[in-house]
């Protein structure tokens, strides 16, 4: 995967990191081409060895309303197929996997994520009212000032109505989503196939720093420095070894 260069993303992204006074928010926005060269193709026979590049995958079902317990099990696994829009090949999965390790290299490494952690999206509809209402909810004006041209920016490089969309939903356990103090997020992956081409839109909303917290660090490094001063006077009791 290869991290495309994108003026108008860079500008949209400064916009998306913003202090909100009891939270920060942390959005951007970033193209990657889906040619392999060199340790990508490595990595990917290596991701294959359990089956073949086009053999499809069960993905959990999106998290929107109205989904049924039949279908969720479907997704995980029974014997009946389940809907397409609820699988898809190994080879997509990966690029999905490899989109994730490059955006947060070398914090994180998503390399054990499994199929059920991601989803396809219904709709672009959906996925555009979705971003939007927790957008604007978090950010107000500031975002409903600046939706127009994220979009237009979004649809410029890759084409929204020709894309598969889908969204990673982490365990919480070993990844930047599951921090202490991370309030909620999205991850969502714009799939153009003939351009083979992924735009990722991550966001995710953090605990600000509040006075409690202030006072609290505080109190913490006062108790520190009553016993650095405590042991420091016990050692200068003691005679010092001098070194020749």
């Amino acid at each position: 995967m290869k991290l495309l260069e994108n003026s108008r993303f860079e500008a949209v992204n400064f916009q998306l990191c913003v202090e909100t006074g009891d939270a920060h928010i942390i959005g951007r926005i970033e193209s990657y081409s889906c040619k392999m060269a060199g340790d990508d193709k490595h990595m990917f026979k290596q991701f294959c060895q359990e089956g073949q590049p086009h053999v499809l995958e069960a993905l959990s079902p999106p998290q929107t309303g109205g989904v049924s317990p039949g279908r969720l099990a479907k997704s995980q696994g029974a014997d009946d197929e389940g809907p397409l829009s609820d699988k898809c090949s190994r080879k997509t999965l990966f690029y999905l996997i490899a989109t994730l390790n490059e955006s947060f290299r070398p914090d994180y490494d998503f390399s054990t994520a499994r199929s059920h952690e991601f989803s396809r999206e219904p709709s672009l509809n959906w996925v555009v009212n979705a971003v939007n209402s927790s957008l604007v909810s978090a950010l107000g004006d500031h975002f409903t000032s600046m939706k127009s041209s994220l979009w237009d920016a979004v649809d410029e490089q890759i084409s929204l109505s020709e894309c598969d969309i889908y969204s990673y939903n982490p365990d919480l356990d070993s990844d930047p989503f599951g921090e202490d103090g991370s309030l909620w997020s999205f991850n969502y992956f714009f799939y153009n196939k003939k351009l083979k081409r992924i735009v990722f839109f991550t966001c995710r909303s953090i605990r600000g720093y509040t006075r409690a917290d202030a006072t609290a660090e505080f109190d913490l490094d006062l108790e520190e420095e009553i016993e650095d001063d405590e042991a420091s006077s016990v050692g200068g009791d003691r005679p010092q070894m001098m070194c020749i």
